[in-house]
């Protein structure tokens, strides 16, 4: 005979029981209780679908916060670059509004001209011999100062005291290498020999002291690179530069145009222009000796 086999039974507990219980929410027409539409759903149901809801719109929102300018407006967030772009769109207003006043200027004045208020600059109507006789009378000495240079030369003439036993060292007054805004300045403790600066596009760069060009090459660290050799052991050096305008051997004159910068207004300073000042095999603070 063959035995029979009990099959297992699982019992519900009331809780699954009533998680899956479903309900008929319908839709009745008012005026005749026809049912117009309705749906089926329990509470299990309706607890997906409100996670799945919620998932969604978190997902969304984090993509518009980190993909849009919004995230700017939360508080704590910050970047980095902030700063720096800051700086860029504030010389970029600069710049403009200089040019808008600048020709607000040039039309009032040519407004003036055609109106009969401003008579045509003289100057132009003179004649060779006489702006030479009038840069001849400004440049000729007056009687008094002729007097006190000559009493001033017999005074000093046998005072010892004026003479040095050494001759001082030359003054050298530097060229402000480009026109910008310093964002990282010299560091020795973090071996940064040189500054960084945040430039307008395709900005000259000048060469801060009369000397003669040694290196001129590309580099993969810091694109095209420029070397002057400069009297009293000075050399400069100027890095991140997207086109240069000398050549080894080349003499230049200071505040000759060397380099242009190209774009040196990105985020990080390593694609910014970087300058640095050597003398005697030693590195110099830039902004020690130059006005910036």
């Amino acid at each position: 005979m063959k035995k029979k086999t009990k099959k297992k039974t699982y019992k519900i507990t009331p809780f699954i029981q009533k998680m899956r219980f479903k309900y008929r929410v319908s839709i009745l027409n008012e005026n005749t209780l026809e049912e117009s539409w309705y749906v089926r759903l329990s509470r299990f149901s309706v607890f997906m679908l409100g996670s799945t809801f919620v998932i969604i719109t978190f997902i969304v929102l984090t993509i518009l916060i980190f993909t849009t300018p919004i995230s700017r407006y939360l508080p704590g967030y910050g970047d980095s670059g902030n700063r720096t772009e800051i700086i860029q769109e504030s010389m970029r207003a600069d710049s403009l509004v200089q040019q808008v006043n600048l020709q607000a200027g040039y039309l009032g004045v040519v407004k003036e001209i055609i109106n009969g208020k401003i008579k045509p600059d003289s100057v132009a109507s003179l004649d060779s011999s006489e702006i030479k006789e009038k840069a001849r009378v400004f440049i000729e000495k007056s009687k008094a100062e002729n007097n006190f240079v000559a009493k001033f030369e017999n005074d000093e003439k046998f005072n010892l005291g004026s003479l040095n036993e050494k001759p001082n060292e030359n003054i050298y007054v530097f060229f402000r290498p480009v026109r910008g805004v310093i964002s990282s300045s010299f560091n020795l403790s973090e071996q940064q020999y040189g500054t960084y600066f945040i430039t307008s596009p395709n900005e000259s760069v000048l060469s801060v002291l009369a000397g003669t060009v040694v290196y001129a090459a590309f580099t993969f660290d810091f694109g095209w690179v420029i070397q002057v050799q400069h009297e009293n052991n000075y050399l400069s050096i100027y890095k991140n530069n997207t086109r240069l305008l000398k050549k080894v051997g080349d003499v230049v004159k200071a505040g000759e145009s060397i380099a242009i910068t190209g774009d040196a207004t990105g985020k990080k300073t390593g694609d910014q222009f970087y300058f640095e000042l050597w003398k005697q095999g030693k590195a110099l603070n830039p902004e020690d000796v130059i006005i910036f």
